[in-house]
């Protein structure tokens, strides 16, 4: 799979981690930024990576911020994401088998490394389940022309 990543200043650290387990599973990453500790605009990246999902450029997006709230908001603003912040893998299991959730947003400040990288296997790993989910997931799209 292609999956698109990127975090704000605060999930620099955790996004190399998290890019670095993506590439060893055997997905092909594009980062997106930021590539410091710098403070930036967290909604400047997840835009990114949401758009490069939204249009096909990525199967999937991985965003990284202090808490994953921020992000998360951000990347659902954009037209055909749902985006989820995960804590724990039945979570990340959930998002994908019942909701096809297509970007993970994780919270640096609130989730440990070991963790969180368990997550991200988890999500990576588990695929949409459809059937009765598919219809839910349909109303949820059609939510967007609201």
């Amino acid at each position: 799979m292609k999956i698109a990543i990127a975090s704000d200043h605060a999930g620099y650290r955790l996004k190399t981690e998290v890019a670095a387990l993506v590439k060893q599973l055997g997905h092909e990453v594009t980062d997106f930024g930021t590539h410091s500790e710098e403070s930036v605009d967290y909604p400047d990246f997840a835009v990114k990576v949401a758009r490069a999902v939204s249009q096909g450029e990525s199967d999937r997006g991985i965003l990284v911020c202090g808490t994953g709230l921020g992000m998360s908001i951000a990347a659902n603003k954009v037209k055909g994401i749902r985006a989820v912040t995960c804590g724990d893998t039945f979570s990340a299991r959930a998002s994908r088998e019942h909701n096809d959730a297509n970007v993970l947003c994780l919270g640096a400040r609130v989730t440990g490394s070991g963790l969180a990288l368990d997550i991200v296997k988890t999500w990576l790993e588990t695929e949409f389940l459809g059937g009765r989910h598919a219809r839910r997931v349909q109303k949820i799209s059609e939510l967007e022309s609201c």
